[in-house]
């Protein structure tokens, strides 16, 4: 199962260009990959989409007219977080049975993408791959040295969180 991790649309629902570029990489490796499964990922957030559908619906359109198979599409994990991407996307996935899926996200956003979903479906037996998009600087429609920023000051946190969870259960 390919799973695509949402990024940011604007107030009426254009995909920015990340979550473009994930698209078109999943496109890709779909090609790859016939049959295979796709999750889509991407609910509603402040940060990221204020409209009235859920983000996943927009990635799913995208698809779906570049000539992607919509029943290839199962049901969103409509999440507002990378941690809810891997929560609500778990169930999912073991629901189909999927013995593996490719975790579809940017560049900069790898580390804690990897982070999540591995400590998610540690002890699942689920084999999960990343494959990551390129962000291009000049048109990425949001401060991308910032965000760069919050996903080492997140990844921290989670590590320390789950280093401080370790050191108490020993």
């Amino acid at each position: 199962m390919i799973v695509i991790l949402g990024s940011p649309n604007s107030a009426d629902g254009e995909l920015y260009s990340v979550a473009k570029a994930r698209c078109e990489l999943a496109l890709a490796e779909y090609a790859r990959r016939p049959g295979w499964r796709i999750l889509l990922t991407g609910g509603y957030g402040p940060h990221f989409n204020t409209t009235g559908q859920p983000h996943a619906a927009y990635l799913r359109d995208y698809l779906v007219e570049r000539g992607f198979p919509a029943e290839a599409i199962v049901e969103f994990a409509e999440s507002a977080t990378t941690l809810e991407d891997a929560c609500l996307s778990k169930p999912i996935v073991l629901k189909y049975g999927a013995p593996q899926i490719l975790v579809i996200t940017s560049d900069y956003h790898l580390d804690r993408a990897r982070y999540v979903f591995e400590r998610e479906f540690a002890g699942t037996g689920v084999w999960i791959e990343f494959s990551v998009s390129e962000t291009d600087v000049e048109t990425c429609e949001f401060d991308l040295a910032s965000q760069k920023q919050h996903e080492r000051e997140a990844l921290a946190k989670l590590r320390q969180r789950d280093d401080l969870w370790q050191a108490g259960n020993n």
